[in-house]
């Protein structure tokens, strides 16, 4: 199916689907951007900043196809939209901790790890799944997006182990954390109003499919590590990829658009 063969209704609902993808890895590679410099050492200070710039270009691929039906060019998507219009979860929008990049920060590395282990995890699955889907363009691009996140994973689950296996300290970290992704976990694989078109379309597998793939593979290395499995226990409270956001993407918002908006125009 190309988009020359898309009715409203379809092209609307892959549109949605595409600026969910593109959110998501925007929003997540700002808050891994925030840690340069600030990493626990100077080569994960570089692995992390470089998992983030791959991040980037997810999202910019995501945009770039989008545009392709109808929306506006990659940069005015990334920056130059409000909060109600972004579709990103909800999770990965919480700033990092406390504290501000320019400021003092206080970042919580166990948080960190922690949620994107978790949400590359999800999008390691919804690339799969994407190279199935009834879209051409989509299958490509997932595709590409897919070579990576092996290593992005690797990386991530490495750290998961190592924290949950250190200190008690450590460990105590590490399950305030996982309980405080949870809490918002409910959206990350969600599709929002448009589940039943997507689902429908076959632009995407189905998110309760998806969602119990996640738990079957996450579920035994958290035992594995001592955690309850009951840690990972979530609920759908608030939805990202319904416009519903918090204060933390207001701020992340005014930052990383800050440039932009001194000449939106502009050729950057």
């Amino acid at each position: 199916m190309s988009e020359h063969e898309l009715s409203d209704v379809e092209r609307e609902a892959l549109t949605e689907l595409l600026l969910q993808l593109g959110d998501d890895d925007f929003i997540y590679a700002f808050r891994g951007a925030e840690w340069l410099g600030l990493a626990p050492h100077i080569e994960e200070d570089v692995a992390s900043a470089s998992i983030s710039q791959n991040s980037m270009g997810h999202a910019v691929m995501f945009y770039e196809l989008a545009g392709t039906l109808g929306l506006s060019e990659a940069n005015v998507l990334a920056h130059g939209r409000e909060a109600n219009e972004r579709k990103n979860s909800i999770l990965l929008e919480r700033v990092n901790g406390e504290g501000s990049y320019m400021g003092t920060p206080t970042f919580d590395w166990a948080y960190t790890v922690v949620r994107n282990y978790f949400y590359t995890l999800a999008k390691k699955l919804k690339m799969d799944a994407l190279q199935l889907s009834t879209y051409g363009p989509l299958v490509d691009v997932a595709k590409k997006v897919n070579m990576e996140l092996h290593y992005h994973l690797l990386h991530w689950r490495t750290w998961f182990i190592q924290l949950s296996q250190s200190t008690d300290e450590a460990k105590t970290r590490m399950t305030l954390a996982i309980k405080k992704v949870m809490q918002d976990f409910g959206d990350l694989i969600h599709y929002g109003d448009w589940t039943v078109e997507i689902e429908k379309k076959g632009y995407s597998a189905s998110a309760k499919q998806l969602e119990q793939i996640w738990l079957s593979m996450m579920n035994p290395i958290v035992t594995s590590l001592g955690f309850d499995e009951t840690i990972l226990e979530y609920e759908l409270k608030q939805n990202g990829r319904n416009g519903q956001h918090t204060e933390d993407l207001h701020l992340a918002i005014a930052t990383f658009s800050e440039v932009y908006q001194t000449d939106p125009v502009a050729t950057w």
